[in-house]
């Protein structure tokens, strides 16, 4: 079976509207970009502000295809929601990003169970292409 990988944005138009994506975001610019980004996908979007809140919606049984999870979030930090999103929900394919790209990172991000990694500023195509493994 051969894997197709959507590497650009038109590539995405109405391709993922089955599913949904949790973005854990505290600043609404990220989250904005993250939603253009994403919007011709078709893919339903969740936002969180906070860690605490996605580990709830989870808790509560909200059914989420991949997380994007910002690494610094006020309060509990995206490792420490991802490690306890991961407990909920092993399977669950969740990507890191980060502003801060420095050495230690991407290797603290698989610690905490993060499945990819992407260092803010991201380019789109590179965001559509990593959740396109996933979904």
């Amino acid at each position: 079976m051969e894997i197709f990988s959507i590497d650009n944005i038109a590539s995405t138009a109405d391709k993922w509207t089955d599913k949904t994506i949790l973005i854990v975001e505290d600043v609404e610019s990220n989250y904005q970009f993250l939603a253009a980004t994403l919007r011709r996908s078709g893919a339903k979007l969740v936002w969180a502000r906070q860690g605490e809140d996605a580990i709830e919606m989870i808790k509560n049984g909200q059914n989420f295809d991949l997380v994007l999870m910002d690494v610094q979030l006020a309060g509990m930090d995206g490792y420490e929601v991802t490690s306890n999103i991961k407990l909920l929900r092993p399977e669950l394919p969740i990507i890191a990003q980060t502003a801060y790209a420095m050495v230690g990172e991407k290797e603290k991000s698989h610690l905490a169970g993060c499945d990819e990694y992407l260092a803010k500023p991201i380019r789109p195509s590179l965001l559509i292409q990593t959740i396109s493994k996933y979904l």
